[in-house]
């Protein structure tokens, strides 16, 4: 059977779209990207999402793998941190959810791919802090949004002998779309990739499945190399 893997999403309200019917406009919903789970399934994975509601301990016993996916900012009181004067939106209910659910997923011993925010979350999990915010003229320019979000922007050099290196080699282009990256690494995680300016752009757990890149690689038009491996690895 394929493996059936969690991908989590954000929470929203009805305001937010037009099209959404007055009677509607303060009504919550589960907002998913649907590129993430179009990328499980070409590597034929069976992605299922995870609404806020869900109970995440629960839920967990039936996944096979988990999908942290990006999104806002984390809530600096999740890593010992104050707001800055930089801070975009914060989602407390979905850093609530998505560590509970990222503990589930640990003790079941699942594997765990983070993206992004996803990323940044397995380092606040594992008690890493955060970059609050990268200035945006800083050395790859990492959060310009005014770049195509399929193109390979700037190059990460990977660590020998790690999992992304043996997934796409010693460096890879990839985009970028981030003002915040890893500052202190959690326990129990290393550093497997950075840019030329020293940003941190992947950490791996050192004896768990768990995996987070910093790009977005559900984005770009190609099938990368990720998601064949993550899916084998939750099957």
């Amino acid at each position: 059977m394929k493996p059936l893997i969690g991908v989590t999403g954000r929470p929203t309200y009805g305001f937010t779209y037009d099209e959404a019917p007055f009677i509607l406009k303060d009504a919550r919903i589960d907002l998913h990207w649907s590129e993430y789970s179009e990328k499980v399934a070409a590597s034929d994975g069976l992605p299922i999402q995870l609404p806020i509601a869900t109970d995440p301990i629960q839920v967990v016993e039936h996944l096979d793998g988990l999908l942290l996916t990006g999104g806002t900012d984390v809530m600096p009181q999740m890593y010992g941190s104050t707001p800055g004067t930089n801070l975009e939106r914060i989602e407390p209910e979905r850093d609530e959810f998505e560590l509970a659910v990222l503990g589930a997923a640990i003790e079941k011993g699942i594997p765990v791919l983070g993206i992004c925010r996803g990323n940044q979350v397995i380092n606040v999990h594992f008690g890493g802090t955060l970059i609050a915010d990268l200035h945006p003229d800083r050395g790859e320019g990492h959060s310009s949004m005014r770049y195509p979000r399929h193109i390979g922007r700037h190059e990460v050099t990977f660590e020998a002998g790690s999992t992304l290196a043996d997934i796409y080699g010693p460096t890879a282009m990839v985009n970028s779309f981030h003002h915040q990256s890893v500052d202190v690494v959690g326990q129990g995680l290393r550093v497997t990739g950075r840019t030329h300016d020293g940003v941190v752009e992947s950490i791996e757990h050192v004896d768990k499945t768990v995996v987070g890149v910093q790009w977005h690689p559900e984005m770009m038009r190609i099938q990368e190399p990720i998601w064949d491996w993550f899916v084998k690895a939750c099957s």
